[in-house]
């Protein structure tokens, strides 16, 4: 089972999260994460927040060991061809460690605050689905391309009808949440549309985002069909949980 670690970039400063990607970087885990909104999630809504892919680009060039992506990227933020280039660029500078995450998006305040047209969720999926071809296609023109001729592409979402149709057609990655139940059957829907859409289902890695005290829980996840656990953490970043997974699992 593969671990992995996102940082919430509320509430914080950006000491405090370099403090934190860094520990994770010299911990042996296998991913370091944080998120694309504009705002906090939980707590004070007008806390210290900080942009997304600022913050990867730093990520990138400050570690040496994981690999780094936004959990996930909200598409509708960014034109489909600038964010293949900024995707790119990151690349190069973590050399070949960037994932490419997506998802349509959902946070409100987000939207509003910032300009852009909220939509209906149907919608936002009706954007991703014909932006994720354009992504590809640019990321084939850039000069120079990705480090390893291709960046890992993760699209985050459990919706059955259409978010993992996407992932049989597109991803190299599906990112969704628990508990283990939940996971299992989000896992036979893909595996489902693999079927349909003439996809090998072991191509595609299985991560699942959980919270700390759902470590424990790393056997049901597998037996799930889970490759890859993310710990999702809020400041203070207590990293002893992964530590002591870490040191047992590996």
């Amino acid at each position: 089972m593969k671990i992995g670690v996102q940082l919430h970039p509320q509430a914080t400063t950006l000491r405090e999260m370099r403090n934190a990607w860094r520990a994770v970087d010299s911990l042996g885990v296998d991913s370091l994460w944080t998120w694309d909104h504009f705002y906090p999630l939980y707590g004070n809504p007008d806390a210290e927040h900080f942009e997304c892919y600022t913050l990867l680009a730093a990520m990138a060039a400050d570690t040496k060991h994981v690999t780094i992506g936004a959990l996930v990227t909200c598409y509708t933020y960014r034109n489909p061809q600038l964010l293949a280039d900024m995707a790119r660029t990151i690349d190069h500078i973590s050399e070949g460690r960037f994932v490419l995450g997506v998802g349509s998006g959902w946070f409100e305040r987000d939207y509003k605050e910032y300009g852009y047209e909220f939509g209906t969720a149907p919608g936002r999926l009706k954007i991703l689905e014909q932006g994720l071809p354009i992504i590809k296609e640019r990321l084939s023109k850039l000069n120079p391309g990705p480090v390893n001729g291709k960046i890992p592409l993760m699209i985050g979402g459990s919706g059955e009808k259409v978010t993992l149709r996407l992932v049989a057609q597109h991803a190299d990655q599906l990112n969704t949440f628990g508990p283990p139940d939940n996971f299992k059957k989000k896992n036979d829907v893909l595996n489902e549309w693999c079927k349909k859409v003439g996809r090998n289902p072991k191509e595609i890695e299985r991560t699942v985002a959980v919270r700390p005290e759902e470590l424990d829980k790393v056997d049901e996840y597998a037996a799930a069909g889970a490759d890859h656990m993310i710990v999702m953490l809020g400041n203070p970043y207590d990293l002893s949980g992964v530590e002591k997974f870490v040191a047992k699992h590996r």
